[in-house]
């Protein structure tokens, strides 16, 4: 499995196209911007781009969708189905402050906590963290888990926008991101990598 980290839109967010080497099999967590860096990168190296994942509807993890479908028609978006009404509502997302534009997104796939999805050999597990969002969730596949704005290091998402709980992002971090095995690496929406172990030891929000 590569994992090629490349920050997209106004600010920042981390974008990630992962890969399985084997069957030349991509998909890409949150997409804050156009990236033509992230479009020729694909381009050259040839990769099958089938899934682009959203671990929230936030403007800045999403503003880069519509753009890219255009250049990956087949690639289908997946999201939690209660993150829905944040993705479908420009006014709520706020698109329109982290990107410039008013934008939606209507996931081909919604998924529910627990549900799974095989990208080549790569196997991939939904996890639903609510507290920076009502549907927000991280995805797992043993080893690595792409938290978004649920878990950074030594620190976690804001819970101040609309569907925010900070009880309910502690609650989601223990009960379902610190039962992962320690020298899981934690690759959020901004900032960079962290562990789980590491997190459990430091992370002053949560301990």
């Amino acid at each position: 499995m590569q994992i090629t980290t490349i920050p997209t839109g106004a600010l920042q967010a981390n974008s990630y196209l992962v890969v399985d080497e084997e069957t030349n099999k991509a998909f890409i967590v949150d997409l804050g911007g156009y990236s033509n860096r992230l479009k020729s990168f694909i381009d050259r190296e040839g990769y099958d781009v089938e899934y682009i994942i959203l671990t929230h509807g936030h403007g800045d993890h999403i503003c880069g969708v519509p753009g890219h479908l255009k250049d990956w028609p087949d690639a289908k978006v997946v999201a939690a189905k209660t993150e829905l009404p944040l993705l479908t509502d420009a006014a709520l997302n706020m698109a329109r402050d982290t990107g410039g534009e008013d934008v939606t997104v209507n996931p081909d796939i919604l998924v529910e906590d627990g549900d799974t999805l095989d990208v080549g050999n790569i196997h991939l597990t939904f996890y639903l963290t609510p507290g920076h969002t009502k549907g927000g969730m991280c995805i797992y596949t043993p080893g690595v888990v792409f938290s978004g704005d649920t878990l950074f290091r030594q620190s976690i998402g804001r819970t101040d926008f609309y569907g925010g709980s900070f009880p309910e992002i502690k609650k989601s971090i223990k009960e379902k991101l610190f039962v992962l095995p320690d020298s899981t690496v934690v690759y959020p929406g901004h900032m960079g990598p962290t562990t789980i172990g590491f997190e459990k030891e430091n992370n002053p929000f949560v301990i």
